[in-house]
């Protein structure tokens, strides 16, 4: 997951490089919409650098009604720690995210209520409805070519009720790749 994070937020930071430039805005837009509109304003730009990436993610809360006494000790106890990863995204990944780096794009149930980005900060909330059980992901933070902080929550219904997530997720560029890592992509 966190490669594929990493270049979903490259796919969308095509200001990145000035931290300045049109922002990008959308209201009740589908991904592919929102994609559109990205590399419209991104220009020949790359979105973020290529290079190593050190990841953090921390899960700050998660709340599931139902859930039993020794399983919700477990998470409670296993968010205090961070997953770390460290990923290669090529010259090919930044100049040229492929459409899957938008969640939902190939997912019609899926659409942005909201999508701003520019001037180094973004905002969004998406929204599908998968059989009939809506899942909504709110993200917020602040990025540059070669870091960004992001702090995101999802709410999904089920059967016992709401589950909630909240998670930060710190990113930044720590070098360049080596020649296994980068043909390992």
């Amino acid at each position: 997951m966190p490669k594929r994070f990493i270049l979903c937020v490259a796919a969308l930071l095509p200001l990145a490089a000035c931290d300045s430039g049109p922002a990008v805005e959308a209201e009740n837009a589908t991904p592919a919409e929102v994609a559109a509109a990205v590399d419209a304003a991104g220009g020949s730009e790359n979105f973020v650098s290529p290079g190593l990436w050190r990841s953090q993610i921390t899960i700050e809360d998660v709340s599931m009604p139902g859930l039993p006494a020794e399983m919700a000790a477990r998470m409670k106890e296993e968010m205090g720690s961070q997953m770390t990863s460290e990923d290669c995204l090529t010259a090919q990944d930044v100049e040229k995210p492929s459409a899957d780096f938008f969640a939902g794009q190939d997912d019609d149930s899926c659409t942005y209520d909201r999508f701003a980005m520019g001037g180094g900060k973004m905002d969004m909330q998406m929204t599908c409805d998968r059989g009939g059980a809506p899942q909504t992901m709110t993200m917020t933070g602040t990025y540059s070519q070669d870091r960004y902080t992001m702090t995101a929550s999802s709410q999904a219904a089920g059967p016992a009720g709401a589950m909630t997530m909240k998670l930060r997720m710190e990113a930044r560029r720590i070098g360049a790749c080596t020649a296994s890592e980068e043909a390992a992509g």
